[in-house]
């Protein structure tokens, strides 16, 4: 049985980085990396803890493994990752309803993964759910980035409601796809779906 909740052990912080080390783009085929995504950051468990001390990290786990995880980080940690800091400046620039990105209180999906042996079961969606309901109620919407030869993963956040904002070039020319999750508006959204 999957369960889903936060990371709160050592043990559960080692279980994201061990299924992060095993899909990280250096480890994985062209062909893998075309088919089944890639995450591009590796973090050491003193910042994955750090991070998880700001925001917990949603995790999936099939009895004490960790199947799958999305990352919660918030501004606070911009100068945490050296290599996110062009996003973090990206967002600067942006905006969203016609207001710059800067001036909402905003959640940032550091990474998410689930294990190749249980994509396809509808775990992405629900450690999203999770996500969302575990953060909707502190933060207007959840903010991340997207490699943009990142198909599988682009197409995956569409289906779960996020939404293309824009998009940049980080200075190694890696070309990235910003996409905002508006959790107000799937708010006001069912909120009018149930009175009507």
């Amino acid at each position: 049985m999957i369960i889903y909740s936060r990371a709160n052990t050592r043990e559960e912080l080692e279980g994201i980085l061990t299924l992060q080390q095993a899909n990280h783009a250096h480890k994985l085929s062209e062909q893998e990396i075309q088919t089944q995504g890639f995450v591009t950051v590796a973090h050491s468990l003193e910042l994955l803890s750090a991070l998880n001390n700001i925001e917990k990290h949603v995790i999936a786990k099939d009895g004490d493994q960790v199947i799958g995880y999305i990352l919660a980080m918030t501004r606070q940690s911009r100068h945490d990752i050296p290599i996110l800091l062009p996003m973090f400046d990206a967002f600067d620039r942006m905006e969203f309803k016609n207001r710059k990105i800067s001036g909402f209180n905003y959640l940032v999906v550091g990474q998410v993964c689930v294990d190749k042996n249980y994509r396809g079961q509808g775990i992405f969606d629900a450690c999203y759910e999770n996500y969302k309901n575990y953060y909707r109620q502190k933060y207007d919407f959840a903010i991340t980035e997207i490699a943009a030869s990142n198909l599988r993963s682009l197409n995956a956040h569409k289906r779960v409601g996020f939404e293309v904002v824009d998009s940049y070039k980080s200075p190694d020319n890696t070309e990235w796809v910003v996409v905002v999750w508006d959790w107000q508006r799937e708010s006001i959204k069912q909120e009018s779906q149930k009175n009507s």
